[in-house]
């Protein structure tokens, strides 16, 4: 039988936090979790335990978000994989390699051993919704590819991954005429399914992705030289690069962003790791500014909190620092 492992809405979700791991504090791991306020607010999760596997569906109709650090992976130390199927919606998986998005119809992984944070987002109508399993990591390790890790995902249209998902959904919506035995045993199957399925999916996309990938380093490539230019667009990019903005906007949807957005993070991250490199007598926040592509240091100084929470003068690493630097020279950023 399934059991719901936690339900909010406009009057508990606020104690999302104290309660997402249901009532023994036990299920999922360690993490940050949010639910992002709303005129509706309907969260819940239900999980059917399965052995050493949890099968769990989850439907929102407002935005969540999940961060797990390396602080929770210490505290913690458990080890397992999350198998993420997205019915509706939009997973966002921020980790140590970067960012992918899986969408409905899409397939994704985390593992709990690295740092990851999940951001979940509703469709046109206001709905999302995963199908999850959570495995030993040793079973990712043994029956998928050895590479997969957080933020493996991909597309699993087709008769073979339809089949797993068919599967493990039959096996969630089980009243209990299947015995624990029989349950567990499926649950295993519908693995190897998956896995036999990923594998072949795998080698057919990487042989077509070859072309692509190597467009797609000559395209990011061509950003971080010429990231101070303030006059980069996707037009200047495409043109240098020998390839039309249509084909550069699907290289950058393969790799889970928009040109602007991947320009400005990496602008901002960029001015952070001389902010915190540098002296203000080496370079002023002014000229850092200048340096990755802002045309004004005030428009730098406001995108740079909006995306770290503090002002360029309070990124700067105190041993770094000289009083009033900055100000000295003329100008104030906080």
């Amino acid at each position: 039988m399934t059991e719901t492992l936690f339900e909010f809405d406009k009057h508990n979700y606020l104690n999302c936090q104290s309660s997402y791991r249901g009532s023994r504090n036990e299920e999922f791991y360690l993490g940050d979790y949010s639910i992002e306020p709303a005129s509706i607010i309907e969260v819940r999760a239900e999980r059917k335990a399965v052995g050493a596997y949890s099968i769990i569906r989850v439907r929102s109709r407002t935005r969540m978000t999940f961060k797990r650090s390396w602080s929770h992976v210490r505290q913690d130390g458990i080890d397992v994989a999350v198998l993420w199927f997205v019915k509706r919606g939009t997973l966002s998986i921020d980790h140590q390699a970067g960012r992918c998005v899986a969408r409905a119809g899409d397939f994704a992984i985390t593992t709990s051993t690295t740092p990851f944070v999940t951001e979940c987002l509703t469709d046109q109508d206001s709905m999302y919704e995963t199908f999850q399993v959570v495995i030993p990591a040793h079973v990712l390790r043994r029956s998928f590819p050895s590479d997969l890790t957080t933020g493996f995902h991909l597309s699993i249209q087709g008769h073979v991954f339809a089949i797993a998902e068919r599967m493990l959904k039959d096996i969630f919506d089980d009243a209990g005429e299947l015995s624990e035995t029989v349950a567990e045993t499926l649950v295993e199957s519908a693995l190897l399914v998956l896995s036999d399925a990923v594998r072949s999916r795998r080698v057919s996309t990487e042989t077509r992705r070859t072309q692509a990938d190597m467009r797609l380093q000559e395209v990011l490539k061509f950003i971080d030289v010429h990231l101070s230019n303030s006059d980069l667009s996707i037009a200047m990019v495409a043109k240098r690069c020998g390839i039309s903005q249509r084909y550069l906007f699907a290289l950058l949807r393969q790799h889970g962003t928009r040109f602007r957005a991947l320009v400005w993070d990496k602008r901002l991250r960029t001015a952070k790791q001389w902010l915190l490199s540098t002296k203000a007598n080496d370079a002023m926040i002014s000229e850092i500014a200048y340096r990755v592509g802002f045309k004004s240091p005030a428009h730098f100084s406001r995108a740079f909190k909006r995306a770290f929470a503090v002002s360029p003068c309070e990124c700067r690493a105190p041993e770094l620092k000289v009083p009033n630097a900055d100000a000295d020279r003329g100008h104030s950023f906080q």
